[in-house]
Protein backbone atom coordinates (compact mmCIF):
# COMPACT_ATOMS: atom_id res chain seq x y z
CA UNK A 1 0.00 0.00 0.00
CA UNK A 2 1.45 3.42 -0.77
CA UNK A 3 2.06 6.25 1.26
CA UNK A 4 0.33 9.68 0.63
CA UNK A 5 1.14 12.97 2.20
CA UNK A 6 -0.30 16.56 1.77
CA UNK A 7 2.87 18.89 1.32
CA UNK A 8 4.02 21.94 -0.04
CA UNK A 9 1.44 23.77 1.86
CA UNK A 10 4.06 26.60 2.96
CA UNK A 11 3.37 30.15 1.56
CA UNK A 12 5.51 33.27 1.54
CA UNK A 13 7.76 33.53 4.55
CA UNK A 14 5.35 31.29 6.64
CA UNK A 15 6.15 28.22 7.03
CA UNK A 16 4.06 24.69 7.13
CA UNK A 17 5.19 21.14 8.09
CA UNK A 18 8.30 19.31 7.59
CA UNK A 19 8.49 18.24 4.06
CA UNK A 20 12.29 17.89 3.69
CA UNK A 21 12.11 14.89 6.21
CA UNK A 22 8.58 13.21 5.25
CA UNK A 23 9.30 13.26 1.33
CA UNK A 24 11.60 10.49 1.31
CA UNK A 25 9.42 8.11 3.70
CA UNK A 26 6.54 8.59 1.24
CA UNK A 27 5.50 7.25 -1.93
CA UNK A 28 3.12 10.32 -2.99
CA UNK A 29 3.13 13.91 -2.61
CA UNK A 30 -0.65 15.33 -2.48
CA UNK A 31 0.75 19.18 -3.46
CA UNK A 32 -1.01 22.73 -2.90
CA UNK A 33 -1.69 24.49 -5.89
CA UNK A 34 -1.80 27.65 -4.75
CA UNK A 35 -5.61 27.95 -3.60
CA UNK A 36 -5.55 27.00 -0.01
CA UNK A 37 -1.86 26.84 0.23
CA UNK A 38 1.51 27.41 -1.78
CA UNK A 39 2.79 30.16 -3.80
CA UNK A 40 5.02 29.60 -6.70
CA UNK A 41 8.13 29.13 -5.18
CA UNK A 42 7.17 27.00 -2.85
CA UNK A 43 5.70 24.86 -5.83
CA UNK A 44 8.68 24.12 -7.47
CA UNK A 45 10.64 23.95 -4.28
CA UNK A 46 8.18 21.11 -3.56
CA UNK A 47 8.19 19.68 -7.15
CA UNK A 48 12.34 19.58 -6.63
CA UNK A 49 11.99 17.54 -3.56
CA UNK A 50 9.37 15.41 -4.73
CA UNK A 51 11.84 14.43 -8.13
CA UNK A 52 14.87 14.25 -5.78
CA UNK A 53 12.91 11.18 -4.21
CA UNK A 54 11.28 10.18 -6.82
CA UNK A 55 8.10 10.62 -5.30
CA UNK A 56 4.44 10.50 -7.65
CA UNK A 57 2.95 13.84 -7.99
CA UNK A 58 -0.34 14.72 -6.95
CA UNK A 59 -2.96 17.67 -7.59
CA UNK A 60 -3.90 18.65 -4.48
CA UNK A 61 -6.56 21.57 -5.67
CA UNK A 62 -9.14 23.19 -2.94
CA UNK A 63 -11.84 26.12 -3.23
CA UNK A 64 -10.59 29.37 -3.66
CA UNK A 65 -9.80 30.15 0.22
CA UNK A 66 -6.54 30.68 1.66
CA UNK A 67 -7.24 32.41 4.11
CA UNK A 68 -8.95 30.00 5.83
CA UNK A 69 -6.79 27.08 4.05
CA UNK A 70 -9.61 25.91 2.09
CA UNK A 71 -11.56 24.57 4.97
CA UNK A 72 -14.33 26.19 4.72
CA UNK A 73 -17.34 25.67 2.27
CA UNK A 74 -18.08 27.74 -0.93
CA UNK A 75 -20.61 27.26 -3.12
CA UNK A 76 -20.23 26.28 -7.02
CA UNK A 77 -21.83 24.96 -9.90
CA UNK A 78 -21.09 22.18 -11.42
CA UNK A 79 -19.24 24.13 -14.17
CA UNK A 80 -17.48 26.51 -12.01
CA UNK A 81 -16.11 23.40 -10.22
CA UNK A 82 -14.74 22.39 -13.33
CA UNK A 83 -13.00 25.65 -14.28
CA UNK A 84 -12.28 25.57 -10.53
CA UNK A 85 -10.12 22.12 -10.98
CA UNK A 86 -8.77 22.99 -14.03
CA UNK A 87 -7.02 26.07 -13.59
CA UNK A 88 -5.18 24.04 -10.76
CA UNK A 89 -4.64 21.33 -12.43
CA UNK A 90 -3.34 23.23 -15.58
CA UNK A 91 -0.79 25.53 -12.84
CA UNK A 92 0.80 22.44 -11.44
CA UNK A 93 1.44 20.37 -14.24
CA UNK A 94 3.33 23.79 -15.68
CA UNK A 95 5.60 23.74 -12.60
CA UNK A 96 6.07 20.13 -13.20
CA UNK A 97 7.33 20.53 -16.72
CA UNK A 98 10.69 22.28 -14.81
CA UNK A 99 11.32 19.18 -12.76
CA UNK A 100 10.61 16.82 -15.81
CA UNK A 101 7.64 15.31 -14.11
CA UNK A 102 4.13 14.72 -14.55
CA UNK A 103 1.14 14.62 -12.22
CA UNK A 104 0.16 11.12 -11.14
CA UNK A 105 -3.74 11.45 -9.86
CA UNK A 106 -5.62 14.00 -8.42
CA UNK A 107 -6.72 14.85 -4.60
CA UNK A 108 -9.20 17.37 -3.88
CA UNK A 109 -8.35 19.18 -0.28
CA UNK A 110 -10.50 20.44 2.69
CA UNK A 111 -13.82 21.49 2.62
CA UNK A 112 -14.08 20.57 -1.32
CA UNK A 113 -13.31 16.87 -0.70
CA UNK A 114 -15.93 17.09 2.20
CA UNK A 115 -18.17 18.46 0.04
CA UNK A 116 -18.15 16.45 -2.83
CA UNK A 117 -18.77 13.45 -0.65
CA UNK A 118 -21.32 13.96 0.63
CA UNK A 119 -23.06 15.55 -2.84
CA UNK A 120 -22.70 13.01 -5.69
CA UNK A 121 -23.10 16.01 -8.14
CA UNK A 122 -20.53 17.87 -6.56
CA UNK A 123 -18.39 14.35 -7.07
CA UNK A 124 -19.35 14.11 -10.69
CA UNK A 125 -18.48 17.13 -11.14
CA UNK A 126 -14.77 16.78 -9.76
CA UNK A 127 -14.50 13.25 -11.64
CA UNK A 128 -15.56 15.46 -15.10
CA UNK A 129 -12.69 17.46 -14.49
CA UNK A 130 -10.01 15.32 -13.75
CA UNK A 131 -11.08 13.34 -16.96
CA UNK A 132 -10.90 16.58 -19.15
CA UNK A 133 -7.78 17.47 -18.08
CA UNK A 134 -6.35 14.44 -18.83
CA UNK A 135 -8.10 11.17 -19.46
CA UNK A 136 -5.92 8.56 -17.80
CA UNK A 137 -5.35 10.66 -14.83
CA UNK A 138 -6.52 9.21 -12.00
CA UNK A 139 -8.90 10.48 -8.90
CA UNK A 140 -8.12 9.89 -5.38
CA UNK A 141 -11.22 10.30 -2.63
CA UNK A 142 -11.76 8.41 0.59
CA UNK A 143 -13.08 5.23 0.71
CA UNK A 144 -16.28 4.86 2.69
CA UNK A 145 -19.10 1.94 2.31
CA UNK A 146 -20.57 3.29 -0.35
CA UNK A 147 -17.35 2.82 -2.53
CA UNK A 148 -19.09 0.76 -4.71
CA UNK A 149 -21.30 3.16 -5.63
CA UNK A 150 -18.26 5.48 -6.71
CA UNK A 151 -16.36 3.56 -8.52
CA UNK A 152 -19.12 2.30 -11.01
CA UNK A 153 -19.91 6.54 -11.29
CA UNK A 154 -15.87 7.13 -12.08
CA UNK A 155 -16.62 4.10 -14.76
CA UNK A 156 -19.24 5.32 -16.11
CA UNK A 157 -17.55 8.66 -16.55
CA UNK A 158 -14.17 7.46 -17.58
CA UNK A 159 -11.86 7.91 -14.82
CA UNK A 160 -9.75 6.00 -13.14
CA UNK A 161 -10.12 5.95 -9.59
CA UNK A 162 -8.31 5.42 -6.37
CA UNK A 163 -9.52 4.47 -2.98
CA UNK A 164 -7.72 6.38 -0.06
CA UNK A 165 -7.80 5.33 4.18
CA UNK A 166 -6.04 7.49 6.79
CA UNK A 167 -4.10 5.77 9.89
CA UNK A 168 -4.71 8.37 12.30
CA UNK A 169 -8.66 9.10 12.30
CA UNK A 170 -11.61 6.72 13.62
CA UNK A 171 -14.05 5.65 11.52
CA UNK A 172 -18.27 6.18 12.28
CA UNK A 173 -20.41 3.16 10.89
CA UNK A 174 -20.70 4.25 7.54
CA UNK A 175 -17.11 4.42 6.65
CA UNK A 176 -17.08 8.33 7.31
CA UNK A 177 -14.39 10.13 9.13
CA UNK A 178 -15.46 11.07 12.31
CA UNK A 179 -15.47 14.66 12.99
CA UNK A 180 -12.88 16.76 14.46
CA UNK A 181 -15.16 18.11 16.97
CA UNK A 182 -15.79 14.90 18.52
CA UNK A 183 -13.58 13.54 20.96
CA UNK A 184 -11.44 10.84 20.24
CA UNK A 185 -11.66 11.54 16.34
CA UNK A 186 -7.82 12.16 16.11
CA UNK A 187 -5.57 8.90 17.15
CA UNK A 188 -2.58 10.27 18.55
CA UNK A 189 -1.56 6.68 20.02
CA UNK A 190 1.59 5.14 17.94
CA UNK A 191 0.23 1.83 18.59
CA UNK A 192 -3.46 2.40 17.52
CA UNK A 193 -2.25 4.09 14.11
CA UNK A 194 0.13 1.01 13.10
CA UNK A 195 -2.56 -1.36 13.77
CA UNK A 196 -5.05 0.62 11.56
CA UNK A 197 -2.43 0.81 9.00
CA UNK A 198 -2.28 -3.08 8.86
CA UNK A 199 -5.52 -3.24 9.19
CA UNK A 200 -6.58 -1.30 6.00
CA UNK A 201 -3.00 -3.08 4.46
CA UNK A 202 -3.86 -7.05 4.96
CA UNK A 203 -7.48 -7.33 5.92
CA UNK A 204 -9.25 -3.91 3.57
CA UNK A 205 -10.96 -2.61 6.32
CA UNK A 206 -11.07 -1.30 9.83
CA UNK A 207 -12.78 -1.29 12.79
CA UNK A 208 -15.55 1.68 13.33
CA UNK A 209 -15.29 3.43 16.37
CA UNK A 210 -18.25 1.51 18.02
CA UNK A 211 -16.50 -1.48 17.01
CA UNK A 212 -18.53 -2.30 14.03
CA UNK A 213 -15.93 -4.00 11.44
CA UNK A 214 -15.87 -1.79 8.09
CA UNK A 215 -14.87 -3.55 4.60
CA UNK A 216 -13.07 -0.85 3.17
CA UNK A 217 -10.19 -1.79 0.95
CA UNK A 218 -7.82 1.22 -0.18
CA UNK A 219 -5.20 2.10 -2.92
CA UNK A 220 -3.58 4.40 -0.49
CA UNK A 221 -2.55 5.41 3.15
CA UNK A 222 -2.71 9.28 4.08
CA UNK A 223 -0.03 10.11 6.29
CA UNK A 224 0.81 13.37 8.40
CA UNK A 225 4.06 14.55 8.89
CA UNK A 226 3.55 17.78 10.52
CA UNK A 227 4.95 17.38 13.84
CA UNK A 228 7.97 15.09 15.24
CA UNK A 229 5.37 12.35 16.93
CA UNK A 230 3.99 12.28 13.05
CA UNK A 231 6.89 11.68 11.15
CA UNK A 232 7.67 8.95 14.28
CA UNK A 233 4.56 7.48 13.27
CA UNK A 234 5.29 7.34 9.40
CA UNK A 235 8.73 5.45 10.17
CA UNK A 236 6.68 3.04 12.18
CA UNK A 237 3.78 2.63 9.48
CA UNK A 238 6.85 1.75 6.49
CA UNK A 239 8.27 -0.86 9.28
CA UNK A 240 4.76 -2.48 9.73
CA UNK A 241 3.98 -2.54 6.31
CA UNK A 242 7.42 -4.18 5.38
CA UNK A 243 8.54 -1.00 3.19
CA UNK A 244 11.84 -0.55 3.16
CA UNK A 245 13.81 2.29 5.21
CA UNK A 246 15.12 5.06 3.78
Amino acid sequence: MKLNCDLGESYGAWQMGQDDLVMPLIDMANVACGFHAADPMVIRNTLALASRYHVEIGAHPSYHDLSGFGRRSIHHTPDEIEALLLYQLGALEGMCRKEGLSLSYVKPHGALNNDMMRDPTLLHAVMVATRTFRQDLPLMIPVTRKYREHQQMAADVGVPLLLEAFADRAYDDEGQLVSRRQAGAVHEDPEIIVRQARYFAEKGGVFSATGNWLELPADSLCVHGDNDAALEAIKAIRKALGKPGQ
